[in-house]
Order: structure tokens, then C-alpha cells, then sequence
């Protein structure tokens, strides 16, 4: 897998909703988040800025999804129900990218994959901001 990665096609799972993006730091942004929404969904989302998603087809096809501040807008395929990408709330000048809608990329790709405390998001918190690190997800594959 080459995380440097900087422009790949993507597309959820029906192929209604088709997609090119510029990756803002390639795979090396790869997170997943335990907010209630995202431990739900079990994504890992990789970083775009908003002008680097550019939907090739389906855009009658996408559904949005907000809940809580109703900051973040989670995008999914009306027809199978793929989560594609969100807006983050965290930085709404972003997209989050399912990295399992990237031609040619899996979840299971990935040894170690940072988790982001979603639950007590940066925005919610008071005091200085922290990093949100929670821990690492590994997988270990048993050959």
C-alpha cells in the first residue's frame, strides 16, 4: 500500500455514487473516532479539504446524516447505504474519506490505526485543547 497516495477514485458499493479525491496527506491521516456515530459506522477516514472531493456521479444519489450540534455532515448512498464521507466537525474545512470507498484500498490494509476520543470532542472539551489520542488499533493477521 502506498500511504503517499495523493489523488485516487472512490465510490460506495452500488456504484451510484462515484467520487475523485486529493488526499490532503495521503493514508497518513488514517484515524478512526469513538464518537457514537463513527464506533457505529467502524470507518477509518482519511483527511481531503472540501475543494478535493469532486463527485463524479450520484450526486442525487447522497444522503446526509447530522445529529447532536449538527456540525458534521456524514454522507451516504441512499441506494446501499455506504457511508462515503463527512464533513468534519472538528474542522469543517475537511472531508473525512471512508478509506474502504478507495479504489484499490482496504480497511484490513492498515496495521495500526490511531483512535481519536470522539466522545469527549475537542470542541466540547474546556481547558487547553489536548491531542484526543485515545490508543492504537492493530491488527494482527494469524496466517
Amino acid at each position: 500500500m502506498d500511504k503517499d497516495i495523493q489523488e485516487v477514485d472512490g465510490g460506495c458499493h452500488c456504484g451510484a455514487v462515484r467520487f475523485r479525491v486529493r488526499l490532503a496527506e495521503g493514508l497518513h491521516t488514517a484515524r478512526r473516532c469513538t464518537c457514537s456515530y463513527c464506533r457505529m459506522r467502524g470507518a477509518i477516514a482519511v483527511t481531503a479539504r472540501l475543494g478535493n472531493l469532486t463527485l463524479l456521479a450520484g450526486q442525487n444519489s447522497l444522503t446526509t446524516y447530522q445529529f447532536n450540534t449538527m456540525t458534521a455532515k456524514h454522507h451516504f448512498c441512499a441506494h446501499c447505504g455506504i457511508h462515503t464521507h463527512h464533513q468534519r466537525r472538528s474542522d469543517p474545512g475537511e472531508y473525512g474519506v471512508n478509506v474502504a470507498c478507495l479504489q484499490g484500498i482496504s480497511p484490513f490494509d492498515f496495521d495500526e490505526v490511531p483512535v481519536y476520543d470522539g466522545v469527549n470532542h475537542p470542541s466540547d472539551r474546556n481547558g487547553p485543547p489536548e491531542s484526543g489520542l485515545l490508543g492504537t488499533l492493530r491488527l494482527t493477521l494469524i496466517l
